[in-house]
């Protein structure tokens, strides 16, 4: 690596720290200000102010926005209330008529939002396996308008080929899509391998602490952006500038939080793998995941996400019980550790007959590791499975 020169990129650390509005211009702060302010005084009305309502734009929330875009490698960021209105943004970039296909094993919120509201607007959903790169291509409809890849998907952890999917994507000129909550921008790099937009639960991973709701749009050109932005003032589903200050303190420790919690979720996989009440493990760092040598070839890492099937819903109702150490509930992502159930939470809106088609069993749960002594852990679930 060149340490000389004017031109040299810093490296993602650096960027989470130093992301240009990181410092108050007006004050010299070390924090963005939070301008909790609905409206914004005009000086002289023939030449409006950059912000004028704060629906339209909040400096606390542009610093965000202008944050995730370049952590992402876009050109403009968007922030939303939450995940799931990040993602209804972007399925209304699609019209009545429209045909989208989707990752079999989405998140239960996008199969839900896709299957009883975006279908009442007559777009059209086909879900695929989308480790079947034909599978993809046999979708294709003369409506067919764009794609939308969950890779890793949850809570099976599939693995996606970005980089084949887009290049054909782009070949019948489809937008392509993709949810990037599981390895944020530190191991996973969308618009690199061609994708069109990136989505985040900013809840998760990107915010850290369990104490933010938010979700955030990257694109990779300004036409679509432009786009994006019509529909955030449109439908006002924007994030407040309190939670936009409390995201950004989050996203600065992402690298330190992912870091350490990857290198736990790869301890805790292998040691799962070894354990006679578990029938399965899902993680792309197992030797054993189908997915792994494509995973590698477009992520930096493994993320911190573990499911395992532990045989039956009983079996995993007792499991849930009796863990003392993560906390028992919907969302992942965080300092603490979460076990979630997806059959009763995350993909409680997809019919059971639908899940197990998926692989979404009874007896599935989903550990999101945080920052805990893994030592600590592991004691803790092994006295959960045998007692």
């Amino acid at each position: 690596m060149s340490y000389t020169g004017e031109n040299r990129d810093k490296q993602f650390a650096t960027k989470l720290i130093h992301f240009g509005g990181a410092i108050d211009k007006t004050t010299g702060a070390s924090s963005v200000p939070i301008y909790q302010a609905s409206t914004f005084h005009h000086e002289d009305i023939f030449n409006p102010p950059e912000f004028d309502y704060s629906r339209s734009g909040n400096p606390t929330r542009q610093a965000l926005e202008d944050y995730i875009a370049l952590i992402e490698g876009g050109t403009r960021g968007f922030a939303f209330a939450s995940g799931m209105a990040a993602i209804s943004t972007a399925f209304l970039l699609l019209s009545a008529g429209d045909h989208v296909i989707v990752t079999e094993d989405v998140y239960g919120g996008t199969y839900r939002l896709l299957t009883t509201v975006l279908n009442r607007l007559n777009i059209e959903t086909t879900f695929v396996d989308m480790t079947d790169l034909d599978a993809v291509k046999a979708a294709l409809k003369p409506n067919t308008k764009a794609v939308l890849m969950e890779t890793p998907s949850n809570p099976t952890l599939k693995i996606t080929d970005i980089a084949a999917v887009t290049a054909w994507a782009k070949e019948h000129r489809l937008l392509t899509m993709l949810d990037n909550t599981f390895m944020t921008p530190y191991h996973q790099r969308p618009i690199e391998l061609g994708v069109d937009l990136v989505l985040h639960s900013a809840t998760k991973f990107l915010s850290g602490h369990s104490d933010v709701l938010a979700g955030l749009i990257v694109t990779a050109d300004d036409s679509l952006g432009r786009r994006v932005k019509q529909l955030q003032n449109g439908l006002g589903t924007v994030l407040g500038p309190q939670d936009s200050w409390l995201l950004m303190r989050g996203m600065k420790t992402l690298q330190a939080r992912m870091a350490h919690s990857e290198q736990a979720a790869h301890k805790l996989a292998h040691w799962l793998v070894e354990q006679p009440e578990i029938s399965q493990v899902f993680y792309p760092g197992l030797e054993g995941h189908t997915g792994r040598e494509i995973h590698e070839k477009q992520s930096r890492g493994y993320g911190a996400v573990v499911s395992f099937d532990v045989g039956s819903g009983d079996r995993a109702k007792e499991v849930l019980n009796k863990v003392k150490i993560p906390i028992v509930a919907v969302s992942l992502g965080a300092v603490e550790s979460i076990l979630s159930y997806p059959a009763m939470m995350s993909h409680a809106a997809m019919p059971k007959e639908v899940r197990h088609e998926r692989g979404i069993t009874d007896g599935l749960l989903r550990y999101s590791v945080g920052l805990e002594d893994i030592d600590d852990l592991i004691h803790d679930l092994a006295q959960s499975l045998r007692s």
